[in-house]
């Protein structure tokens, strides 16, 4: 494929189809200095456009967050965008961020990332949840913080688009963070109180996974 040095080309072959989010990722991770274009499709009106650029860059994070790095602070402006997908993308481009974050700018956001906790919908809320291990792994000094935050979802409230049924989901996914740093958590009996509550659960794999937990870490304290 030609290079792609203009934003309409790009813009023109994602709706065309002519180029795909995974023909696009393949082309900018030879050419990073393509990043640019993609920055400016996260906020193209054209869903083909703005939704094929944020998952790239989604999973560009993923492997070279380095290369991200120096645009957090569009990122961290992804969060107030009024379509859920960007900021779903965002949430998780943030978190593998951190591990690069000599400047700690996650830090000065830590508030509004984990206000999400408190969205609407499900997934919203699951996307915090599933990428708070990431967020400890790469700041252990957070790790307090983020325990505290993670332990609210047992009161979360319901919407149209969050039942107790999705409360179920979120408290599985929660537990599953848990287990990849609990080793640094301080709170331990806060989180296995929390975590016990759920081996009655109805739902089945949430209580597997309490129990699960329980018998893995339940003894190590």
């Amino acid at each position: 494929m030609n290079k792609i040095t203009d934003f309409s080309d790009l813009s023109q072959a994602l709706v065309d189809k002519t180029l795909t989010k995974q023909g696009l990722l393949k082309t900018v991770r030879q050419d990073f200095s393509m990043i640019p274009l993609l920055l400016t499709g996260v906020g193209s009106p054209k869903a083909a456009v703005r939704y094929g650029c944020a998952k790239v860059l989604m999973d560009l994070s993923e492997d070279y967050p380095e290369k991200l790095y120096p645009h957090m602070d569009v990122f961290v402006d992804m969060l107030d965008s009024k379509y859920r997908i960007i900021i779903w993308n965002a949430l998780a481009i943030l978190a593998n961020l951190t591990r690069v974050d000599a400047d700690k700018k996650f830090d000065a956001i830590f508030d509004k990332y984990y206000s999400f906790l408190d969205h609407d919908y499900m997934v919203t809320v699951a996307n915090v949840v599933g990428n708070s291990a990431k967020i400890a792994l790469a700041k252990p000094y957070l790790i307090s913080g983020i325990t505290d935050e993670l332990l609210k979802v047992q009161h979360l409230s319901l919407t149209p688009h969050l039942t107790e049924e999705c409360k179920r989901v979120i408290a599985q996914q929660t537990i599953k963070s848990f287990d990849l740093f609990f080793d640094q958590i301080s709170q331990k009996e806060n989180v296995l109180s929390f975590v016990k509550i759920h081996l009655d659960s109805p739902r089945e794999k949430l209580r597997l996974a309490a129990e699960i937990f329980v018998k893995k870490w339940g003894n190590s304290f």
